[in-house]
């Protein structure tokens, strides 16, 4: 009889045990001091080998020695990065699950009437990575010789002249849109699946004039093969020699493209130092900043709250396009 009391006694101090074993490792792995004790996921909303996927593959290279954890990068591709977005937004607010976000993510917020999440609210904003700036381009062999003269053409042959875009709703699309909105004019927008379709209309003169991303541009301008008009960022003029900027013609003007760690909103304050300290130090590494200006871009680290404040910027002023030119939104 003791020895079957003794025997359930001892089958009940092994199971409490095991429980409390479990739930200290659960809350070892979901301590800030203690913070990675695991390998953490960087989602990508592209497929692989495109520019968002290079720059995440560098970052977590990088930060995997400086947090002493793997990284995995996993691509979730659809939805414009909708679906990975929505992937981190959903996850355990315990700072294991990032997503690269793209600004991308701003002119889709403005572009869809119902997101399935907050484009804010439902992430824990922790730095840009880089920024890069947009350009207007025309072929080598325009007539088009400015900004101010695309303008004027535009106003003397109303509806006549047209630029290229990656797609209706895009940043390249409502950069488009805001010289017509500022200028008074009307280009006619014609969307393209990818920017070599894009390119090889505007050099069979069949679209006027290219907006495109600096990381697809300026092999084009340097080449020889796409003339740059003007440039969307101020502090990018030494990318072209002698390029003008387009907020000189039209005030205002200023954008760059982005690409940015998020991760679940309600992770721990620490986490989100930590993680935000971490991203900073390897934007400092030399071949991290030598590969992002291969790409046409910069390193770019950023507070939480200057990365949120960008983003809600971003959105605001793509949905005044899209009120001022009534573009429809899906």
């Amino acid at each position: 009889m003791h020895r079957s009391v003794d025997s359930r006694r001892g089958v009940l101090r092994a199971l409490a045990a095991s429980v409390a074993g479990v739930a200290g490792t659960a809350r070892a792995q979901s301590s800030p001091d203690l913070w990675p004790s695991r390998p953490i996921r960087l989602l990508v909303g592209f497929a692989p080998g495109g520019s968002s996927d290079i720059v995440a593959r560098l970052m977590a290279q990088r930060l995997s020695p400086i947090l002493g954890q793997t990284i995995v990068v996993e691509n979730r591709a659809g939805a414009g990065g909708l679906i990975a977005a929505e992937a981190v937004a959903r996850a355990q607010p315990d700072g294991y699950t990032w997503a690269l976000l793209p600004s991308g993510h701003a002119s889709q917020a403005a572009m869809l009437r119902k997101m399935p999440i907050h484009p804010l609210d439902d992430f824990a904003w922790v730095s840009t990575v880089t920024a890069y700036p947009m350009f207007y381009g025309v072929a080598a062999d325009s007539p088009i010789a400015s900004l101010p003269d695309l303008i004027a053409r535009a106003r003397a042959q109303p509806g006549k002249l047209s630029f290229s875009s990656l797609g209706v709703g895009t940043a390249h699309h409502l950069l488009g849109e805001w010289v017509n909105a500022e200028a008074g004019i009307d280009l006619a927008h014609v969307p393209y699946k990818g920017s070599p379709a894009a390119f090889a209309d505007i050099v069979a003169g069949r679209v006027d004039l290219m907006v495109e991303t600096a990381t697809a541009a300026l092999p084009l301008i340097r080449g020889g093969k796409l003339r740059a008009l003007a440039v969307t960022a101020s502090d990018a003029r030494a990318l072209v020699p002698g390029l003008a900027v387009a907020s000189d013609t039209i005030p205002g003007l200023e954008y760059e493209s982005w690409l940015g760690i998020v991760t679940t909103p309600g992770v721990s304050g620490a986490v989100l130092t930590r993680l935000n300290a971490a991203v900073a130090e390897a934007l400092t590494d030399a071949e991290i900043i030598r590969r992002l200006e291969d790409l046409g871009g910069k390193s770019s680290p950023s507070t939480p709250a200057a990365f949120r404040e960008r983003v809600r910027r971003d959105i605001e002023r793509f949905q005044r396009i899209v009120a001022s030119r009534r573009i429809p939104q899906s």
